[in-house]
């Protein structure tokens, strides 16, 4: 009787932490994450986590770093890049889980250096040179290298400056150069910017015109079609409340 009546207590036990809210529920997702957008997905996955108990575990890199990790089996359930390109591709060979892609952001590059007075002239500083290194991100692996290429290439000065670029890895690698001092100024994004709490100095925010649009996107991957927490983390990310703060680190978001 005694032994029947402790099965009865651990069975009840057992339905009570089932339909407990943010017990039962709880899960972990592990994202693959645009190294730009790092302090921006901390901070949502401290809320996310706050709301659903799902515990959030991310990994910061180039976005094409990141594609070649996945694409050799990287145990993510989610890939959260800094283009459209990749996550599409990732898409059409079944990587990827059809009709789970949508932007989540769009990023803004700038000209930033900590210096105060660095420049008044952008344009000037730029052509004259008045530096001795400028960072950015590696353009073969980093969609705001990509972008920091197209806008020296509109300004006509991309084959003058060879000489003077440091290429870092990633967008995160390309603004530690700058914060760290071992470059002058550099093309980074925004959000990085805005993130850091030194970050006073000298910003350049450059035309949209001079280099494609920034459209970060996120897709389902395959490993982890069948994680609830996966699925939540995704529909979080539309939610009101992450548009919120991404807009709120210097991004724009879907219309």
């Amino acid at each position: 009787m005694r032994c029947r009546t402790r099965w009865h207590f651990s069975g009840l036990l057992a339905i009570g932490l089932l339909f407990h809210p943010g017990l039962a529920i709880a899960g972990q997702v592990a994202v693959a994450v645009a190294a730009n957008f790092t302090d921006t997905t901390r901070t949502l996955a401290d809320r996310f986590k706050a709301a659903t108990g799902h515990q959030v575990t991310a990994s910061f890199g180039s976005t094409g770093k990141l594609y070649a990790q996945i694409r050799h089996g990287a145990p993510f359930d989610v890939f959260m890049a800094a283009d459209m390109r990749r996550p599409a591709l990732l898409e059409s060979d079944g990587t990827g889980v059809a009709g789970t892609r949508f932007t989540y952001a769009r990023g803004k590059l700038v000209l930033w250096s900590p210096r105060p007075a660095a420049f008044t002239s952008p344009m000037t500083y730029l052509e004259e040179q008045s530096f001795a290194r400028l960072a950015i991100a590696n353009p073969k692996t980093a969609p705001y290298g990509l972008a920091a290429r197209q806008v020296l290439e509109h300004l006509e000065l991309w084959a003058a400056l060879q000489s003077k670029l440091v290429r870092g890895d990633s967008i995160a690698q390309a603004f530690q150069f700058i914060a760290s001092g071992n470059t002058e100024a550099g093309l980074v994004a925004l959000a990085q910017v805005n993130a850091w709490p030194e970050a006073d100095g000298t910003l350049w925010a450059i035309p949209q015109a001079y280099y494609e649009p920034i459209n970060q996107q996120a897709i389902l991957l395959r490993r982890g079609a069948d994680s609830t927490a996966a699925r939540d983390w995704l529909d979080f990310l539309r939610s009101p409340e992450a548009l919120n703060i991404i807009q709120g680190y210097g991004y724009d978001t879907a219309d």
